[in-house]
């Protein structure tokens, strides 16, 4: 793996699992340190952070984490439900039926999955993931795809603002479940009615958990007096290193 896409990957993990919040700023002599890279491979992950908009320009000629504001989830599920229900009709028209009908079995059992020990419901959002990855591979939409790839990895960001409880997903899993036998019963219309069903109710919960939060909310800006916020170190291009071609990637980085 290049050092640029090592560290790509490594960002946008922390970004997207909050470690990184919004504001945070990406200063490149910090993050070239932290991730074993030079800075060059580092400016090429940083660029396409900014290019999925995961990173926006801050003071001077730094890049800082965007933020994710109440208005800006609601935009955001605009376009999911668009792309969503129609990645749910193209399914339930091409894909093969029995391994929805197995999904649509596994999550009338999914509350058993959700766990009152782990934050991250691992279990639980590994069958939703499976379910995401059964509708890719049956709507043959390859533009689609693409598109949806992007969606998700702010998708992600938007879920950590919500804080998932037992109710909400045993709900959430009740309608995956409808979902699933929709498309296992070849009803491209129910669903994706049963896909905006959901979503607009995923959408309610990620609103509800912003407003209770208040203006010290995760997706707010971040405080510039943060002690823990990297300084911006406002030094200049450096010359290219040859080690850029290997490096050394964060074991965090993604695969």
């Amino acid at each position: 793996m290049l050092a640029s896409d090592a560290a790509y990957a490594s960002l946008r993990e922390d970004i997207v699992s909050g470690r990184l919040g919004p504001g945070t700023v990406l200063g490149e002599v910090e993050q070239a340190a932290r991730l074993g890279v030079s800075r060059t491979p580092l400016r090429e992950a940083l660029a396409r952070l900014a290019a999925e908009g995961l990173a926006v320009a801050g003071k001077g000629r730094t890049l800082v984490v965007s933020n994710l504001s109440a208005e800006d989830v609601r935009h955001l599920f605009e376009l999911r439900e668009a792309l969503e229900c129609q990645a749910a009709r193209l399914a339930a028209q091409r894909g093969d039926r029995t391994v929805f009908a197995r999904l649509a079995e596994r999550f009338a059992g999914a509350a058993a999955l959700v766990s009152a020990t782990d934050p991250d419901q691992v279990a639980y959002y590994g069958l939703v993931a499976e379910l995401d990855a059964a509708l890719d591979e049956a709507m043959a939409s390859p533009y689609l795809l693409r598109s949806l790839a992007t969606l998700r990895t702010h998708v992600a960001r938007a879920r950590r603002l919500a804080h998932d409880n037992p109710e909400r997903l045993a709900q959430a899993a009740h309608e995956h479940r409808l979902i699933a036998e929709a498309i296992a019963e070849g009803d491209a219309t129910l669903a994706a009615q049963a896909t905006a069903v959901h979503l607009r109710a995923s959408l309610a919960n990620i609103l509800a958990s912003l407003a209770a939060a208040g203006p010290g909310d995760p997706a707010g800006p971040h405080d510039p007096a943060d002690p823990h916020e990297p300084a911006d170190d406002g030094e200049p291009a450096g010359p290219h290193d040859p080690a850029d071609e290997v490096g050394h990637p964060h074991p965090g980085a993604a695969a």
